[in-house]
């Protein structure tokens, strides 16, 4: 049974902060609020809750195309190759925001993704997924939670995420209503940037 923990953005308790971290390196899964669509995230350096994760959906664990969620850029040298400085500019004109950037993966990943070439960074602007990302000490591994509804293709309403998503996960984070938005991705492995999927934001270059 999935708890339903309400934590709001402009002030986020840090004992619902410390529960929630408490799950995550316990090896639990945990939907929370972003700056745009709800995710499902474990702790990166947990490979059993990344395997989950991964069979949630239907992926094969290093094949998988999942988004490291950082509190800022301080982590970017452990996950990404060297980058050069006009990348750099991009990334800290857009960051924190609604924005999935694509590098080429460095030398430290965790192993289970040690073969993939690259990896999708985000910082979104929310003060509850940063506060968890913060306390945990490093990212989280994130995806975002689909809706089978063919109108809307992501839920909002964190009441209904954990009615859907009760027996798959341990916490569902009630931040208010989500967007149904998600991430605009861009890729910057080759240098000028390329909008792989529009999405919410308007990207600075």
């Amino acid at each position: 049974m999935a708890e339903l923990i309400k934590i709001y953005e402009e002030n986020p308790n840090p004992k619902e902060i410390a529960k929630v971290v408490e799950v995550l390196k316990n090896g639990g899964l945990v939907i929370y609020p972003t700056d745009t669509v709800y995710g499902l995230g474990c702790d990166i350096t947990n490979n059993a809750a990344l395997e989950k994760i991964a069979k949630i959906k239907g992926v094969k664990l290093d094949k998988a195309n999942f988004s490291f969620i950082c509190k800022d850029l301080s982590n970017l040298s452990e996950y990404a190759k060297q980058i050069d400085n006009s990348t750099f500019k991009i990334l800290k004109r857009n960051l924190p925001g609604p924005y999935t950037f694509i590098l080429p993966g460095g030398n430290n990943l965790p192993t289970v993704f040690k073969k993939k070439k690259t990896v999708g960074i985000r910082v979104p602007d929310n003060a509850i997924c940063q506060a968890i990302v913060s306390k945990l000490g490093n990212p989280i591994v994130s995806t975002s939670i689909k809706d089978d509804d063919e109108v809307i293709e992501y839920t909002t309403d964190p009441e209904l995420i954990a009615e859907k998503w009760d027996k798959l996960v341990d916490i569902v984070v009630d931040g208010g209503y989500g967007d149904n938005v998600a991430s605009t991705v861009i890729d910057l492995t080759e240098g000028e940037p390329e909008v792989i999927r529009e999405g919410k934001g308007d990207l600075a270059i």
